[in-house]
């Protein structure tokens, strides 16, 4: 059976709409009068950045609040439009739920059993021949690539591109080898002195473990914001363990701190006493 739409969502959306117009009236709140689509673009990428975040804390409340800020965003960059003379919300929702429709037709049209790997490569295929129809067919692989992509995430994209064309190395193994190498460039950059050649390498560095990663089936993002979890979570305790022993961070010599970083993770390594048992060795 078919999933239906929440009860009252076209309400709701409507009632947002109705709410942004009047914030943009003549009798609207100033600041909002002012923006353009420019001055917003900043605003979409926080809020972007708020929806995903939420998300790796497990924060419901959060995450459906962020959400409404996200898609409270589009609605105010429509809204920008139709005021200076362009398209409007209604012809945005058009434009997605017809191309939603177009690059589904395993759903809308045939019915057809597929893949999740084979729903990609069709999805690429009709957005390529989308463009085509448009005039707008890329002149280069690498065209059209989003600048304003997060680095990582774009370095998979173009990455991945290339990969299909043939343009990879065959295993992670290889992928390593050639971190490898990039490492003994940055320390070679530093014994220069160069700063831009010591930035030119750690760029090729990350862009080789970004690289890895998608050999690997990982998200390079999110393997980050994670790590940047993880090490915060770590840091607060370093600072507790340092604070019950009399000491603050300005206090404390680097092998104090090591040595409370050093017990923070051998805590987080313990099994507490609710704690599953280990899994039998095989």
């Amino acid at each position: 059976m078919t999933p239906q739409p929440p009860a009252g969502a076209g309400a709701a959306f409507a009632r947002l709409v109705d709410i942004m117009a009047r914030l943009r009236g003549p009798d609207g709140c100033p600041w909002d009068r002012e923006q353009t689509l420019r001055s917003l673009a900043r605003f979409v990428l926080e809020e972007a950045a708020e929806v995903v975040d939420a998300i790796e804390r497990d924060d419901a409340d959060g995450l459906r609040e962020e959400i409404g800020d996200l898609l409270f965003e589009g609605v105010f960059l429509a809204q920008v439009s139709h005021d200076t003379g362009g398209f409007d919300v209604t012809a945005a929702l058009d434009t997605v739920c017809a191309k939603l429709i177009r690059r589904h037709p395993h759903v809308f049209l045939t019915d057809a059993s597929l893949t999740p790997d084979q729903v990609v490569t069709q999805w690429d295929q009709i957005k390529a021949q989308e463009k085509a129809e448009r005039g707008q067919a890329p002149t280069h692989l690498l065209d059209g690539i989003p600048l304003a992509e997060p680095a990582l995430s774009r370095a998979r994209t173009i990455c991945s591109r290339v990969a299909k064309v043939g343009f990879d190395w065959p295993t992670p193994e290889a992928v390593l080898e050639k971190l490898d190498e990039e490492t003994r460039e940055v320390e070679a950059a530093i014994a220069s002195g160069d700063r831009d050649a010591i930035e030119d390498e750690i760029g090729d560095m990350l862009f080789v473990i970004a690289n890895l990663a998608r050999k690997l089936d990982v998200d390079a993002e999110t393997a980050l914001r994670r790590a940047n979890l993880k090490f915060v979570r770590r840091f607060r305790e370093v600072e507790t363990r340092l604070t019950a022993d009399g000491l603050s961070l300005g206090q404390a010599t680097l092998d104090q701190m090591e040595a409370a970083w050093q017990a923070t993770k051998r805590a987080e390594a313990t099994p507490t006493p609710d704690s599953p048992p280990p899994p039998p060795s095989s």
